[in-house]
């Protein structure tokens, strides 16, 4: 298998199960364009780096696709003791919207808003 050139972006997949709406109001990121979720990790991502995720929403079982690429890193040590991690911008592809849609959808009239989030 041929590595990427160094420094090039890396592809990866990741399944994500998303049990409560706190949780998704806490990772979703409504402010990126296309959307964005904010997945904790300690594995180390560059940006650009382009995921693929597999994700199942409160209340549904079924995994979705939705392909990605990183566009913000909270890197250990952060102010405010936020979680380590990084934050995926949806592609803007069908897989992006529908993933954006669902978040967003699942979260109107959301009664914790107000609580914070993992990026801001």
């Amino acid at each position: 298998m041929a590595q990427a050139p160094e420094g090039a972006p890396r592809t990866t997949a990741l399944s994500l199960n998303i049990k409560d709406l706190a949780i998704l109001h806490a990772a979703y990121m409504p402010y990126i364009r296309n959307g964005g979720i904010f997945i904790p990790t300690n594995k180390p991502y560059g940006l650009g780096d382009e995921i693929f995720m597999l994700i199942a929403l409160p209340g549904d079982p079924t995994k979705f696709p939705v392909a990605g690429k990183v566009v913000w890193i909270t890197p250990p040590g952060s102010q405010g003791n936020k979680a380590i991690g990084v934050g995926v911008q949806f592609k803007d592809d069908e897989s992006g919207q529908l993933a954006k849609a669902k978040m967003e959808s699942l979260l109107t009239g959301y009664a914790k808003a107000s609580q914070p989030t993992h990026t801001m």
